[in-house]
């Protein structure tokens, strides 16, 4: 996913301001979510985040018994939504390297979008009338599948449209200027002023119909009958021996959450540096992560080609001997890691290249203990002693994290304002820097 596609829809749904919509993770997915379109969630090994949406290219209409009557037109209203976002950020500072150097170097970053869209919603007669329907006999395989797997599943009710297609623009510069004093041979030294600038210009059309946003409703399935759970969001689709998720949850449960998982990871020192460095190498690549969690997850591991497939090889060649939790580690990694954004991954890797993870892991625990549960946007200053050691690009990398996570960020400022909806995926960068940590160290 393009980060100006991801950065442009989570603007547009939060100036839509309906709590319930949410925005379309990849633009892959814009053409696979409809009205009725199913979605497939499966329940996290964490109690302190959700596994992300994943649609099924299926419809509601494809468990139900066939009827005559044809859902009512859905009610649409347009909108169009246009926005401009420009950062700046100055930077200065010496360079010895065969070079001395005084430089400042400014940047700057534009993204525009006009989106010219519709919200099309299903009137309530609509799911009146569809519930009269029963369920296809026999039971559709893949439904038995998401049964057998524990997968819960929902149907989409309404949609945010694109009416047009749609060109976004990103577009970034970079100035630098100051004295030089270069050090051409070991016989002299040349000095003087000098400038440089670089610019780089991206753009991505996203085709008209477009889904960029969407409200979801659960699914529940009990012996012959189904049903919509108008209020519930995270109960159980099969109705059967439900299980009650822990409530009043805290930071501390958090951290011994993560704690318990760490110390129960035990691989030798060559899988260590096997699983380590291949990655290191998929960080990048959502699909990949995504790929190796569903072969993991299979009795007897799956297959995978590239650096997912070398981790399930070196697995099956230590599995007499690795730990069953070991195994259960990584599959919490990487479900921690769907959790974040593809801008997050991206960051993730560069915070593993620079070995900026333990003041990482530190400042996000410091956030996290002190706003935990506080329920409202609310300022807190970063403590300078755990923003020393990130200093330059890792601090900007750092703060591009907490910002993806929700936390409004001031530039080039310790301030910062707590958002509730940051929670989830903070915990989960806790999790993910803590474990990264006890790979990286090993």
């Amino acid at each position: 996913m393009s980060s100006m596609f991801e950065r442009a829809i989570k603007k547009l749904v939060k100036e839509i301001g309906d709590q319930e919509l949410r925005p379309v993770k990849c633009l892959e997915s814009t053409t696979k979510i409809h009205r009725f379109s199913l979605i497939r969630r499966k329940k996290a090994r964490s109690l302190f985040w959700q596994l992300p949406d994943i649609p099924l290219g299926i419809s509601l209409m494809h468990i139900l018994k066939p009827g005559s009557w044809v859902p009512d037109a859905a009610v649409k209203v347009p909108a169009l939504f246009s926005g401009t976002m420009v950062w700046k950020q100055q930077a200065a500072g010496n360079v010895n390297a065969g070079a001395e150097a005084g430089f400042l170097e400014e940047t700057t970053v534009c993204q525009k979008s006009s989106l010219e869209y519709q919200i099309v919603s299903t009137p309530q007669e609509t799911w009146t009338e569809l519930q009269e329907r029963k369920l296809l006999k026999p039971e559709p395989l893949f439904l038995k599948q998401c049964r057998e797997a524990g997968m819960n599943l929902y149907v989409v009710t309404d949609t945010v449209e694109l009416l047009n297609d749609t060109e976004l623009q990103d577009f970034s510069s970079a100035n630098v200027s100051g004295k030089f004093s270069i050090l051409l041979n070991i016989w002299g030294k040349s000095e003087g002023q000098g400038w440089g600038s670089k610019v780089r210009e991206k753009k991505l059309t996203v085709p008209k119909g477009s889904v960029l946003a969407y409200r979801r409703k659960q699914l529940y399935f009990y012996e012959d009958e189904w049903g919509i759970h108008h209020i519930a969001d995270d109960d159980e689709t099969f109705l059967a021996g439900r299980v009650q998720e822990a409530l009043g949850l805290d930071f501390k449960q958090l951290q011994e959450e993560v704690s318990q998982k760490v110390k129960a990871f035990e691989l030798s020192k060559r899988l260590h540096c096997v699983v380590f460095s291949n990655l290191l190498e998929m960080l990048g690549d959502r699909k990949a992560l995504h790929d190796l969690l569903e072969k993991l997850e299979l009795e007897p591991f799956g297959h995978l080609d590239g650096p997912g497939g070398t981790i399930l090889r070196e697995l099956r060649k230590e599995s007499r001997y690795l730990r069953v939790d070991s195994q259960f580690l990584l599959l919490y990694l990487l479900e921690a890691l769907m959790v974040l954004s593809d801008i997050q991954l991206g960051l993730l890797a560069q915070s593993l290249e620079k070995r900026i993870l333990l003041p990482q892991r530190d400042l996000v625990r410091s956030i996290l203990e002190s706003n935990f549960n506080c329920s409202q946007n609310t300022p807190f200053t970063l403590q300078p002693e755990l923003l020393a050691p990130l200093q330059g690009e890792g601090l900007d990398i750092t703060y591009g994290l907490l910002d993806e996570c929700g936390l409004q960020m001031e530039p080039n400022s310790p301030r910062s304002t707590w958002n509730p909806e940051a929670k989830e995926p903070l915990s989960a960068l806790y999790g993910i820097l803590s474990v990264l940590k006890q790979l990286a160290e090993a």
